[in-house]
């Protein structure tokens, strides 16, 4: 028996212990993808160490027209208003690996707020090409979107189905909620499966979102467990790991794919009054110069028994991406983006065409992005609901942004 146990320790440690999705370029820190040829950086002659540095600085010029409901013209309200420049992200970090089986990741956000300005922090400890484990501050499993590194999406700003928050008629002691779960804290647990490449990640986390460093979580009232985020995506990747780009000048040689499933549940989250249950399944393909990407989502919400409220609700989105670069440093893009803001017991839903463009300048780190989206409302039984559906979304919003990153 005791030989038994040794064989097969032998036989899994001997496993190879990383899976690398490119030898020539490092997108792990989900912020921006690092080249192996770039000179500033350390690694060891053995490859067991290696400290590789990076920033990204996005600065951005916006217009945003917002449509007369909701505004009050005695108080001298404008159409227009959240515009002008911004800087959404100033992001500085470090990642690498060590002794083999260690990988990490720190970054912080000097445009963001409050717990906000921690934006990651991360080791991630591989037993071999089929498990490990992540422990801190990461992006949570859930929609592609999110998990693409910050400065390689298509467009400038996420679809509007995954970052405006839902409408529902009960006023709660807490912001409404996004579809997107987006940066958390917790651990999760992940690795491939098989080739064909099958991928997996399960993971629990505050459920508090990226603003919050601390635990401040309890039980459930109503199930008897943590009041965590409970996640999982699951991703058939038949050409090898598809990489976290939407968009990169370097990389136009691909013929990657992606398939995913992924849902999580948020127990008692807002607060304490509801039980949010997402599920989504998303289509990635990246083929040389074309990308096309297409996800789809929904949101059950279900109230805590102390809330004393029967109703439920559930929400939908969908969009489908396309970008392709008609040059080697130009990418023309466009977004049709669908969100059933109000739920599908009210009759209505949010459709949000977009277009753009992203100009790479050669060896430089720059990018250049554009884009204008319209959000328009179809299907509404009244005009009440109509008015209401799109309140605190511009109609009409243009974004022009600079991105440098190192």
């Amino acid at each position: 028996m005791k030989s038994a146990v040794l064989t097969a320790f032998s036989l899994f440690a001997s496993l190879p212990l990383f899976a690398q999705e490119n030898p020539d370029f490092d997108s792990e820190n989900g912020v921006v993808t690092i080249g192996r040829d770039r000179m500033f950086q350390i690694e060891s002659q053995d490859k067991r160490f290696s400290l590789k540095p990076y920033l990204m600085i996005q600065t951005n010029a916006n217009f945003n027209y917002y449509d007369d409901e909701g505004l009050d013209k005695a108080y001298n309200q404008d159409n227009v208003a959240n515009s002008g420049f911004a800087i959404p992200y100033g992001v500085l970090g470090f990642t690498g690996r060590a002794f083999e089986r260690v990988s990490y990741n720190l970054s912080i956000n000097a445009a963001a707020s409050g717990g906000a300005i921690l934006q990651q922090a991360w080791f991630d400890v591989r037993a071999n090409d089929f498990f490990a484990a992540r422990v801190g501050k990461f992006k949570t499993p859930f929609t592609s979107a999110y998990l693409t590194t910050l400065g390689e999406t298509l467009m400038p700003c996420l679809p509007v189905s995954l970052t405006a928050t839902v409408i529902i008629p009960h006023s709660l002691n807490a912001a409404n909620p996004t579809m997107a779960t987006g940066f958390d804290l917790g651990v999760m647990f992940h690795g491939n499966i098989a080739s064909p490449l099958f991928a997996y990640e399960v993971g629990l986390f505050n459920g508090t979102g990226s603003g919050i460093n601390s635990a401040t979580k309890t039980f459930s009232d109503d199930w008897g467990i943590p009041s965590l985020l409970y996640a999982a995506r699951l991703s058939w990747m038949p050409f090898g790991p598809m990489p976290r780009t939407q968009g990169n000048a370097s990389l136009l040689d691909q013929n990657k794919l992606e398939v995913a499933l992924s849902g999580s549940i948020n127990v008692e989250s807002e607060s304490e009054s509801t039980n949010d249950t997402r599920a989504g399944v998303e289509v990635s393909w990246l083929l040389n110069r074309l990308y096309v990407g297409a996800e789809a989502y929904l949101m059950h919400m279900g109230f805590t028994d102390r809330q004393k409220i029967s109703d439920t609700f559930n929400f939908w989105g969908a969009y489908l991406n396309v970008g392709y670069f008609v040059h080697p440093q130009w990418q023309v893009t466009a977004r049709y983006d669908f969100f059933d803001r109000n739920g599908t017991t009210t009759d209505g839903i949010l459709n949000s065409p977009a277009i753009g463009f992203n100009y790479f300048v050669r060896n430089s780190g720059l990018k250049l992005s554009a884009m204008y989206q319209y959000v328009g409302r179809t299907g509404h039984a009244t005009q009440l609901d109509r008015d209401n559906d799109d309140l605190g979304i511009a109609m009409h919003s243009a974004r022009v942004q600079l991105q440098y990153a190192f």
